[in-house]
């Protein structure tokens, strides 16, 4: 009988240890390791990672497959030591796009609608109404156009909101409704017509930073901003002061570059930034197991994994 494969789940930030049954689910027997004794480390085959120590996929002579545990696979990039001949893969899954477009739609629509302004006339008992401004009279710009970006465009589309996406590339799998443009070329006149502005870019070393001072002044006055990239998406001190002067209206963050955000954080309490703990979509721990174990199965049979990630472009 074959050996089941092993796999060391690898993460500085949080615990891995909710994944160790979804593992034994998918394939009853399999050899699960994690924490700092993953015992003989030739015999791993599969690393299962959310910011992996690093220096530590290099240990492993026999490895055979680096899978991120959700979509992003900058944290795995950042390590210098990143043995770059071996398949790296991403999660993609639909319950995962779902949970998203729920998130960048509420997003949206609270601060387009006045949702705070309610709430705080309901705590008051105050029947107070807030203007009323048709979603076909709100454009909604959407930065990055993968999976995730692209089924964002459509639900905020199907609702009536004016829809355009940015992208590095061209798309020609649009949404209907939905307004592409792409390339540096183009970026300025993007951003030119954005509302709100949704970061779903991928982080790459071109995107680090892309959220900063000059692309605010780019946006309409009064734009709000979302994101749910990555934290290093955001110069974070660059956002207060835009919103001082008023040039962003508001920010809905659910990403940041240290997590859990800092209780002494200057976002913490702001009037105008509403922060959530990067939670805008999850993963089920069924589908990374299935996703990492078929990854493995297609490289064993001499193919190409799906969601494999191109090193040089980072997604």
């Amino acid at each position: 009988m074959k050996k089941p494969p092993v796999v060391a789940l690898l993460s500085s930030a949080i615990s891995v240890q909710y994944l160790a049954d979804a593992f034994e689910t998918a394939q009853p027997g399999i050899d699960v390791r994690m924490g700092d004794d993953l015992g003989p480390l030739e015999d791993i085959d599969v690393a299962v990672c959310w910011f992996p120590p690093h220096g530590r996929l290099a240990q492993f002579p026999n490895l055979q497959l680096v899978q991120s545990l959700a979509a992003g696979v900058d944290h795995i990039l950042a390590d210098p030591a990143l043995p770059r001949h071996l398949p790296l893969c991403r999660i993609v899954d639909d319950t995962m796009a779902a949970g998203m477009k729920a998130y960048v739609s509420w997003a949206v629509v609270q601060h387009h609608r006045g949702m705070k302004a309610y709430v705080a006339s309901s705590d008051a008992a105050k029947w107070e109404e807030q203007p009323v401004v048709s979603p076909r009279r709100h454009r909604v710009g959407i930065a990055g156009l993968g999976t995730l970006g692209l089924a964002c465009a459509d639900a905020l589309a199907t609702i009536g909101y004016q829809v355009r996406g940015w992208s590095r590339s061209a798309k020609s799998d649009l949404p209907a409704g939905v307004t592409g443009f792409h390339g540096a070329d183009q970026l300025d006149e993007f951003l030119s017509g954005c509302d709100t502005l949704v970061c779903l870019l991928p982080l790459t070393p071109q995107t680090q930073g892309f959220l900063n001072a000059d692309l605010f002044a780019k946006l309409p006055r009064g734009a709000h901003l979302i994101n749910v990239g990555r934290g290093d998406h955001l110069v974070e001190a660059d956002l207060l002061p835009a919103l001082a002067s008023g040039q962003l209206s508001a920010a809905t963050l659910d990403a940041f570059s240290v997590e859990p955000l800092p209780k002494d954080h200057p976002f913490w309490g702001h009037p105008n930034i509403l922060v959530t703990p990067h939670i805008a979509t999850r993963t089920d721990r069924l589908v990374i197991a299935q996703q990492t174990l078929a990854n493995l199965a297609v490289l064993r049979a001499g193919q190409h994994p799906l969601n494999q990630i191109d090193l040089e472009r980072g997604y």
